[in-house]
């Protein structure tokens, strides 16, 4: 039909020549709307009232089986539909009762066909809503929310019309109230909405107690649970938009029930070929954590299908990483367990016509519009006879591959199901010299472990069609796959290929150099794994892609390391001061609180002696206005001590460089307080301290619009700076790797695994405060 044609069909039922317009750019929607249209005309003849079409727009629009239409337009031009609240009971129906045949009477009952309300009963539910509300009507007026008189004269009447019940509400209120009056007319102030800042409305509450309001954040755990995500029930797959159903589906439903129990099954799927990062922290979270809220079982799965890739260090990393951020599979499973099973089924689909063996070489695969397989309509015999001749080495690679006969929605045509490699499988062995891909192993093993809900990133869309296509073209249970978006963050680059050149340039060590944003290379930098966790959950489950400043997750590091992180005194640049009058002839032990916050916590002993060491920029000759610390008349106190030193004279080296202090001390509480108290060591151990700053100069690295060069043209030449020197107090003597501390006013840091008895080396996690200029 001519869009000119369909533009005068859809206004014909009352849309607007705009709306119109815009409902003929969306192929789908349009086509199912002339369909509609052009049947209802059937019944109705060309003239059709804008009640009637407003409810066929509706079905267009919404409905998700096609099969259906006929059968729902006839309900409508019959009159039997007449109510929005009557069409959206029967779409949800159908959506319900995906197989034939509908029962019709059972139908009828679920969408109130033949249930007539009468004006007397509209008017009887509306005045009995108003008299709950009485009070509180007569005090407000027209102010008062009119919706909920509505929403409960709805309750009580579900196929009551609309329009009606509203009419009903304007009368019986302008009767009790009276016409309004101008401070009714009066625009009701509006409150204030918190600037962004302020909140953060994917994850948080308000909740007013005992008069004030406490921000509350919710975990991911909470989020999942709530109305963050409103995924279908175990067993109720069909609901799924998009969901393709089969004359086995029910069959295949009750089965998967009856092996579940309903249990929600979710599954982690890493390729074992290198690190996770910090966007598979979200996916870890998410899956174990979608299962862990509704009482279920996550599966760890390796997708161990690439050998040539795969190598051990990467399936016990990836547990590691798993395990570190407290997360514990129901089981560990691998996609190679499963290699006899999909073998069988490709054996199976060939037998169905369902796929076929293939001789074109990968570059003739390769572009937007390659040309059609010369062997896809080859006889089935053929395609068994040869695959079996795969399956046992008569090929060399590239020769031959196994196709699925599908189109998926990018257009790709007839995806790869096996192709042949003589790699030596880390599991197996040399069992197998043809592989499975990703698209014909995914959904096969998602159906093995009776997964409910196959969470994925949103790249993974485009293979949607092909998920549902293969699991239904072996009668097999099809599970439902979702897409979120995934997170990414500025400043970083995190696929393995682009990290593995970071390491051949020699711009970062290894994976889990803490500059990198892999889950190792955050470990080893003191990221907690409840910060990244508590990152995840405030970043939240959204279908777009999410890229986020790194200040972000630092912030939730700060949150976690203030309470967890104990504190210790260490110098970068140490200055040698000499206390003249110390009070004592040894050295003192001095009580450190853990936590100065919070002294249940507990204490450490440090020495306090006649030579300690401070910081060098906390001394100057020549203060500068403003400055608080060690200058000539202007003495310091010495953090935990409860002594103010004052400087008495300046030791220099031949070249004029301060080499050393000498000051004298008197009690803090025995004269006026001082404007400054720092930090400080004695007797104390040298370490080494790594800082990092951001690996890249620029927050996208990876574009060439805004790095012309490639990302290694934008490294940062400052991103490490070590201190082979720095002292620190004896208390992190016996300090581990991984043990993290607050070293007062420096920031927060991590012990190396670098270390070893002779020298303890620390990485700075992150500094206390976030730098400005980075935000």
């Amino acid at each position: 039909m001519a869009a000119l044609d369909s533009l005068s069909l859809f206004t014909g039922l009352g849309l607007s020549e705009q709306k119109a317009r815009e409902t003929l750019k969306n192929t789908v929607l349009s086509a199912q709307l002339r369909e509609a249209a052009t049947q209802a005309q059937q019944t109705l003849g060309s003239s059709i009232d804008k009640a009637t079409g407003t409810l066929l727009y509706g079905l267009a629009s919404r409905l998700r089986d096609p099969r259906r239409l006929s059968f729902l337009v006839s309900y409508i031009t019959s009159r039997k539909i007449h109510t929005e609240t009557q069409l959206s009971a029967a779409l949800e129906y159908v959506r319900s009762h995906p197989l034939d045949p509908i029962n019709t009477e059972d139908f009828e009952q679920e969408c109130g066909v033949g249930v007539v309300v009468t004006p007397e009963q509209i008017e009887e539910a509306v005045e009995a809503a108003i008299n709950r509300h009485r009070a509180k009507l007569l005090v407000e007026r027209y102010h008062f929310s009119m919706g909920l008189l509505m929403g409960e004269a709805r309750a009580a009447l579900k196929w009551a019309d609309g329009k009606m019940i509203k009419h009903e509400v304007d009368m019986q209120v302008l009767h009790l109230l009276g016409p309004k009056t101008e401070t009714d007319l009066e625009k009701k102030p509006k409150v204030a909405k918190a600037r962004p800042e302020e909140t953060d409305q994917r994850t948080a509450k308000d909740v007013v107690e005992n008069g004030e309001v406490v921000v509350q954040t919710l975990s991911l755990m909470e989020q999942l649970r709530g109305e963050a995500l409103k995924f279908h029930k175990p067993g109720e797959n069909y609901k799924t938009p998009g969901y393709v159903t089969t004359p086995h589906t029910m069959d295949l439903l009750k089965q998967h029930l009856d092996i579940t129990g309903g249990q929600v099954r979710t599954r982690f799927p890493p390729e074992p070929n290198g690190i996770l990062h910090i966007g598979h922290a979200k996916a870890i979270n998410f899956n174990f954590g979608y299962a862990k809220a509704n009482n279920g079982i996550c599966f760890l799965r390796f997708d161990d299908t690439n050998p040539e890739k795969e190598e051990a260090k990467f399936f016990t990393a990836i547990y590691d990483m798993v395990a570190w951020l407290g997360y514990t599979p129901y089981k560990v499973t691998y996609a190679s367990d499963y290699f006899d099973q999909l073998y069988a089924w490709a054996v199976e689909l060939i037998r169905r016509d369902q796929a076929y063996v293939c001789h074109q070489r990968g570059e003739e695969l390769k572009g937007h519009n390659p040309l059609p397989s010369p062997w896809r309509d080859r006889p089935i015999e053929e395609s068994l006879l040869l695959f079996e001749a795969m399956r046992k080495g008569k090929f060399a690679e590239g020769e031959a591959t196994l196709r699925m006969k599908l189109v998926m929605e990018d257009g790709k045509m007839d995806p790869v199901a096996y192709r042949v490699k003589y790699t030596p499988h880390h599991r197996t062995g040399d069992t197998w010299c043809i592989y499975p891909t990703y698209d014909y192993t995914h959904c096969l093993c998602d159906s093995i472990e009776h997964i409910t809900h196959s969470l994925c990133t949103k790249e993974f869309q485009a293979r949607r069609s092909s998920y549902f296509w293969l699991c239904n073209a072996l009668d097999v249970y099809c599970p439902v796959q979702w897409e979120y978006g995934r997170l990414n963050l500025h400043y970083a680059v995190v696929s393995k290929r682009k990290i593995l050149q970071l390491v051949a340039a020699g711009a970062v060590r290894d994976w889990d150099d803490p500059r990198l944003f892999t889950l190792t290379a955050l470990r080893r930098r003191g990221f907690p794994p409840e910060a990244i966790n508590n990152f995840c959950a405030r970043v939240g489950v959204t279908v777009a892609q999410t890229t986020m400043e790194p200040h972000l997750l630092e912030a939730c590091v700060r949150d976690v390391l203030n309470d967890t992180a104990p504190r210790a005194m260490a110098v970068l640049e140490p200055l040698q001061v000499v206390i003249t009058n110390f009070p004592a002839t040894k050295a003192l032990d001095i009580q450190v609180p853990n936590f100065p916050a919070d002294e249940t916590k507990g204490f450490h002993q440090v020495p306090f002696g006649s030579t300690v060491f401070i910081e060098r920029m906390d001394f100057k000759e020549e203060p500068e206005p403003g400055y608080k610390r060690l200058a000539w008349g202007q003495p310091v106190g010495l953090r935990h001590t409860g002594y103010v030193i004052e400087l008495q004279h300046v030791v220099k080296g031949p070249s004029g460089c301060v080499e050393s202090l000498k000051v004298t001390c008197r009690r803090a509480d025995a004269g006026e307080k001082p404007k400054a108290f720092i930090h400080w060591v004695s007797q104390p151990l040298t370490c080494e301290i790594r800082l990092y700053e951001r690996l890249f100069q620029h927050k996208n690295p990876e574009d060439p619009a805004e790095v012309p060069g490639g990302f290694l043209s934008d490294l940062n030449p400052a991103s490490l700076q070590v201190v082979e020197a720095a002292l620190v107090d004896c208390s992190v003597a016996l300090a581990k790797p991984f043990d993290k501390f607050q070293f007062e006013r420096l920031g927060y840091f991590s012990v190396d695994p670098d270390s070893n008895q002779g020298q303890l080396v620390f990485n700075r996690t992150v500094t206390l405060k976030e730098d400005p200029g980075k935000v």
